[in-house]
Order: structure tokens, then C-alpha cells, then sequence
């Protein structure tokens, strides 16, 4: 089992950063695949990166990238997403995923098998 608990979500104007971090528990995360996803008011969770157990493969949505960067410290066991030029759009409740031995699927929901609770990502125009 692994437990996952994101943090660094807030309030933030629209141009803004914000830094989420998701820390895990009961496993390394060094075999797990890591995913972020985000789900607005009335709409479905939707991916917005993730990177494979190895590192050596990263993806973006379409929306996010070149704002975004994600990043998994093995030795911390967190892994992390620097939201830069933050947009009203952006403003979701943000969930991350983990995977087991995870390198293809990244943008897919059903290749996770743990989620952590979220955490609330709020920007101002």
C-alpha cells in the first residue's frame, strides 16, 4: 500500500507560482510511476503530468506545458509540480497518482493504482 498526501495548494494571482508537493508513505516511490491530475467544479478529473517510475519519460497535457514542470525525488519519496504563470483556468482541486513500475499509460487514470486526497489550487484574475 501506498499513502499519499498532497500539500502546497492555495490561493495564488492569476501570473502567479505555486510549488505542490505529494508525499508518500509505505513504499518507495523509486518503482512507481507518478501521475498529477486535476478536477474542476463540474467537470471530470483530467490529467496534467506525470513521469515514469525511471524518470526517463515525462508528459504533459497540452494546457500546462511549458508552465509546468514535474519531478520525483526518490530519496525524499515525494514527487513534485512547479505551476508557473498560474491561469484562472488552472484552478482545480489537484490530485497525485502513483503507479506501479509505470512507463506507458501516463495520462490514463485507470494505469494508477493510488490516489492521494488533493489539494485546493485557487487563482485570482
Amino acid at each position: 500500500q501506498v499513502q499519499l498526501v498532497e500539500s502546497g495548494g492555495g490561493l495564488v494571482q492569476a501570473g502567479g507560482s505555486l510549488r505542490l508537493s505529494c508525499a508518500a508513505s509505505g513504499r518507495t516511490l523509486s518503482s512507481y510511476g507518478m501521475g498529477w491530475f486535476r478536477q474542476a467544479p463540474g467537470k471530470e478529473r483530467a490529467f496534467v503530468a506525470a513521469i515514469s517510475w525511471s524518470g526517463g519519460r515525462i508528459s504533459y497535457a497540452d494546457s500546462v506545458k511549458g508552465r509546468f514542470t514535474i519531478s520525483k525525488d526518490n530519496a525524499k519519496n515525494t514527487v513534485s509540480l512547479q505551476m508557473n504563470s498560474l491561469k484562472p483556468e488552472d484552478m482545480a482541486v489537484y490530485y497525485c497518482a502513483a503507479g506501479w513500475r509505470v512507463s506507458s499509460g501516463l495520462e490514463r487514470q485507470q494505469t494508477y493504482d493510488y490516489w492521494g486526497q488533493g489539494t485546493q489550487v485557487t487563482v485570482s484574475s
